[in-house]
């Protein structure tokens, strides 16, 4: 009877819906910081092969999308210290800023603004030495450096989800 199942275009039907909506939760979890988006993204693909076998889906492909995830996730952890020394912090801003992402976490979702904020902030004026002014640009430079490692990272969920439907669908 599972054979059969398995055989008929029902569960080629069942294993797409359930590949779409893992690759949908996956691209609002590269929005929304408290799902795990790329995870799920990857999550999809595995699934996808699990359930249809010959479906496409190659030992490369998961290659392919573990880096995707990886370089994501790296550029969105450092993209805090990038956006502090593009508006001209200090190497101590860029720590602050990193150092603020990291802990920012457990304060979510807030701590994910305001921790490289405040990190930036604190390090450029107590360790640089920086006045108010300059501390305050460049830790508004590390808002800026999150928002776009976050954009970044929507950016590369959205390459992950290609790359699989090309992959699956044409190659």
């Amino acid at each position: 009877m599972w054979d059969t199942i398995i055989n008929s275009g029902a569960w080629t039907a069942i294993a797409w819906v359930v590949t779409v909506c893992l690759l949908i939760i996956g691209l609002v979890g590269s929005i929304v910081p408290i799902l795990p988006g790329h995870l799920v993204l990857i999550l999809a693909a595995f699934g996808h092969w699990l359930m249809l076998k010959d479906s496409g889906v190659e030992w490369w492909t998961f290659v392919i999308l573990i880096l995707l995830a990886a370089i994501s996730q790296t550029l969105e952890l450092i993209s805090g210290a990038v956006g502090t020394r593009w508006f001209g912090g200090s190497r101590w801003g860029a720590v602050g800023a990193l150092i603020g992402g990291i802990v920012g976490l457990v304060f979510f979702p807030i701590g994910l603004i305001l921790g490289p904020l405040v990190g930036a902030f604190v390090c450029e004026w107590a360790f640089a030495k920086k006045t108010l002014k300059p501390a305050s640009v460049s830790s508004v430079g590390s808002v800026a450096g999150t928002l776009g490692g976050m954009l970044i990272k929507m950016v590369i969920a959205i390459l992950m989800v290609v790359y699989f439907l090309i992959d699956v669908l044409w190659l």
